[in-house]
């Protein structure tokens, strides 16, 4: 049987998208020549990525909703807002360009650490890094990372928060192309409250 790309998101609302790509547009300006170092994450394709499943059999995909369902029962809802942006590994050579979050971010690791207790006791270990919320605007095209980056980042730091509220966890299917990827939510569970 076949398995499915999954991972497991918040959906951002179209204002907050707007306003990422507003960022990743001055950025890239900002950036210069060095903003053609960076392969830059569609605004449709932003998320915040809670847990990535990787090959799920098809009929474990009932299940894994299950755990998601479970998990989402005990959680409440959000308030999140973007807020700076940076660069891992630094600034100075970025391989990811993010996009940083204030707001709940305790009862979002709370739901991150339950979502990946409830997927570990199926197979699907949680990820061995500490949970670091952000937002993926961009990546280096080299291993080595996009120099020259530094100053833009530095400037859009100050940028006004974007708020939102999370109101539901969603498992994504990725479908991979040549014209990279598309995210597909095949399932949506409500918060509590």
């Amino acid at each position: 049987m076949a398995a499915r790309r999954l991972f497991v998101a918040l959906e951002l609302p179209d204002p907050v998208r707007r306003r990422l790509a507003a960022l990743a547009d001055e950025l890239r300006r900002t950036a210069g020549r060095a903003g053609e170092e960076v392969r830059w994450v569609p605004p449709a394709n932003v998320h915040l990525t809670l847990q990535f499943l990787g090959a799920v059999p098809e009929e474990r995909v009932p299940a894994v909703e299950g755990a998601l369902r479970d998990a989402a029962r005990e959680a409440r809802p959000l308030s999140l807002a973007v807020r700076g942006v940076g660069g891992f590994p630094n600034a100075r050579r970025p391989r990811v360009l993010w996009a940083g979050l204030e707001g709940d971010l305790a009862p979002l690791a709370a739901l991150v650490a339950a979502l990946g207790a409830r997927l570990a006791k199926l197979g699907y270990a949680p990820e061995e890094r500490p949970f670091s919320p952000h937002l993926t605007l961009g990546r280096a095209r080299e291993g080595r990372g996009a120099p020259g980056l530094a100053g833009a980042l530095a400037g859009a730091a100050q940028e006004a928060p974007a708020p939102w509220r999370a109101t539901e966890v969603v498992l994504f299917e990725s479908h991979l192309s040549p014209r990279g990827p598309r995210y597909e939510a095949i399932a949506r569970m409500a918060f509590a409250g």
